[in-house]
């Protein structure tokens, strides 16, 4: 069946010239599509596209065509494609990745991930936290640094500083009460660390 007698059809019966249209272009567009999804969509995926590009298809056909000025093949393969580079772009985005069910378990511990009030306050706690941790000055912040953030014990600590265990410990124990107090004048709560 030419491109004329397509559209003559669905001019006629809708019905019967979508699926008439279906079945002429349906192995195409599942090439197109196929080709550019192949390297990261499953075959469920591609068969949405299809359906996706379909539905596209018809409402263009809706829009209107007219039997001499229309080049059904150049339609489909124009809407067929850009449709699939859409799919491939949604489906290789990071953010697709994250994609969930909010019945999953996991949506909880994303939402607080994602929280940006929670994220900019733990930032600035973060950024006057180590403000105060500088103050205390050398060797007291390094010792506080190395015992906290990296999880070094005192003997680690005192080889590295070149200092006894025990002035580390002294060291350490006199530093967190001071910062404590620092943290404390700084508006943070104990509890908030």
């Amino acid at each position: 069946m030419n491109d004329s007698q397509l559209i003559s059809l669905m001019n006629r019966s809708p019905h019967e010239g979508r699926r008439a249209f279906f079945e002429e272009f349906v192995g195409y567009v599942y090439a197109v599509t196929a080709n550019k999804l192949r390297a990261l969509a499953s075959r469920e995926d591609i068969e949405e596209c299809v359906s996706d590009i379909f539905a596209e298809l018809y409402r263009c056909i809706d829009r209107g065509l007219s039997g001499g000025d229309s080049d059904l093949k150049a339609l489909v393969t124009v809407v067929a494609k850009r449709k699939a580079i859409d799919y491939f772009r949604r489906l290789s985005s990071p953010s697709f990745q994250d994609t969930f069910s909010i019945d999953d378990d996991c949506y909880a511990d994303y939402a607080s991930r994602d929280n940006v009030q929670a994220q900019t306050e733990n930032k600035e706690r973060n950024s006057i936290l180590y403000q105060r941790i500088k103050e205390l000055g050398d060797p007291d912040s390094s010792i506080i640094i190395q015992q906290f953030f990296y999880g070094r014990t005192a003997r680690q600590i005192a080889a590295a500083l070149e200092m006894s265990e025990a002035a580390v410990q002294k060291r350490s124990s006199r530093a967190r009460t001071k910062l404590k107090k620092l943290l404390i004048m700084s508006g943070i709560e104990e509890g908030s660390i």
